[in-house]
């Protein structure tokens, strides 16, 4: 099984690995690329290369801007030159640019010794060469510094090497102040949710009102995603001192006849089938609602620590599993009922292949394309399923558990076990895992909608949290 552990990253090598995403997480600083831009336009006119020394304090964004250049204009072509990298032989390795503009990225070079100085005056003197060499021609080469101290001794070092060619200080020295501060709370939002599959702000433990609050405390957009990260480590430390000794996942099962797979889909997010509480609040008006939304950030954050996904189990499925494994006394009741106790064929495929078995395994939950409509005589059986479950669905709970173990995720089960705390709560099932339990709580119903989905999920999130003392 795959628990979410959110990520909030504050430096870009993080988030620079979900590089087919950053389109939705980068902002443009227009000053800064008015500033390449100029620059670009400069070297084209002179048939050289160029040297740009970049300030701009820790957290401001620097190596994120600058390494998604190409996101925000055709033509450029952005390389990392690491502290690891030898400066020198790697400028030397260097062909021609085929790009309009290549701009090469001098990263972790920020520590001015004298014995630092003597290197920085041999990186110099090869920067400026390179520059003015046919293979340094449309090349910008950009010195990252976060020090008043690093950015003078560049400055000086280049004016004595290559004079105002290749350091002018109103061209070739930029104060990066990085992305403005009325943007960071939707930067905040976007890189949350792109790099946890759709997670928001309440699953961090985070309202709204507190991270625009945050906001006044951070002087970067670094150092605001760190009070963020710090807020959901101090939230979920809180919380799991008062989970039980043996803290559990909360599960929704959804089995319905009207077969409600796209109602569950858009109350969930991400390929784990989260609970996206931020929908299931603006789905429903019940009462559970109006006392939930007085503190959301809370229920994100118990949604967070108990895994709570919502899961459909097919009624064809269901169907088939109740009949493989059902007790004695369910075979009796099925035949009090009129329901047949005919074995269908691979009942423990179809478990494997819903969403709740591939939950129990390592399988991420893919989007499928919505299955067929079960015909009338399947939906007439299964209502008389529904018909059981009103009357005793531990009957019903205990055959999917029995097929649950059979299928070699869970080890054994409990029907109608309580949260071991003073008020008295029961999950339908609790399966024992190599991972840990899980609590299944299944909704057996003959039609459903995305309010009672969403109904029910948030009380059995309330009542979880009450039990804990973590909810009022």
């Amino acid at each position: 099984m795959e628990q979410r552990d959110l990520l909030v990253p504050d430096r870009f090598e993080r988030i620079q690995r979900a590089s087919d995403k950053l389109k939705n997480i980068i902002v443009p600083v227009e000053e800064a690329l008015q500033q390449i831009d100029a620059l670009s336009v400069d070297l084209r006119t002179a048939g050289r290369g160029g040297f740009l020394i970049f300030r701009g304090n820790s957290g401001t964004g620097k190596s994120t801007f600058l390494n998604t250049l190409d996101l925000f204009r055709k033509g450029v072509v952005v390389t990392g030159i690491s502290s690891s990298d030898k400066l020198v032989p790697t400028l030397r390795d260097l062909g021609p640019s085929q790009a309009a503009l290549r701009v090469l990225v001098i990263e972790g070079r920020e520590a001015v010794s004298d014995a630092e100085r003597r290197g920085l005056q041999t990186a110099i003197h090869e920067i400026n060469s390179f520059i003015r060499q046919r293979n340094g021609e449309r090349t910008l080469i950009v010195w990252q510094c976060n020090t008043d101290d690093l950015q003078k001794t560049l400055v000086d070092i280049a004016e004595h090497v290559g004079g105002d060619t290749l350091v002018d200080v109103d061209r070739h020295v930029f104060l990066f102040q990085g992305p403005r501060r009325e943007q960071y709370f939707d930067i905040a939002k976007r890189t949350i949710a792109t790099l946890n599959e759709g997670a928001s702000l309440l699953d961090l433990g985070v309202s709204d009102d507190r991270a625009r609050q945050l906001i006044k405390q951070a002087p970067t957009i670094g150092s605001y995603l760190g009070l963020l990260r710090k807020d959901l480590v101090q939230n979920r430390d809180t919380l799991a001192k008062l989970m039980p000794k043996e803290p559990c996942r909360v599960w929704i099962v959804v089995v319905a006849g009207n077969e409600p797979e796209d109602n569950v889909a858009t109350l969930t997010h991400g390929r784990l089938s989260a609970a996206d509480i931020d929908r299931l609040l603006a789905t429903t008006n019940a009462n559970v609602v109006e006392e939930l939304k007085r503190y959301p950030e809370k229920i994100g954050l118990l949604g967070t620590v108990l895994d709570a996904k919502i899961l459909h189990l097919p009624i064809l499925a269901a169907l088939g599993i109740v009949r493989e494994f059902a007790s004695e006394r369910l075979e009796e009741t099925m035949k009090a009922r009129g329901l047949s106790i005919v074995k269908a064929d691979s009942p423990l495929e179809r478990l494997c292949a819903s969403d709740l078995g591939r939950a129990f395994t390592t399988q991420r939950l893919e989007p499928r394309p919505p299955g067929r409509k079960p015909p009338l005589n399947t939906r007439k059986a299964f209502q008389k399923l529904v018909d059981i479950a009103s009357d005793n669905d531990t009957l019903l709970n205990e055959a999917l558990g029995n097929a649950l173990c059979q299928m070699g995720t869970v080890r054994s089960f409990e029907t109608e076990r309580d949260l071991g705390t003073d008020l008295t709560r029961r999950s339908d099932l609790l399966c024992y895992t190599d991972e840990g339990p899980v609590r299944l709580e299944i909704m057996w119903r003959t039609k459903t909608s995305r309010a009672e989905i969403a109904n029910y999920t948030l009380t059995k999130l309330q009542n979880y949290g009450r039990a804990i003392g973590f909810l009022g």
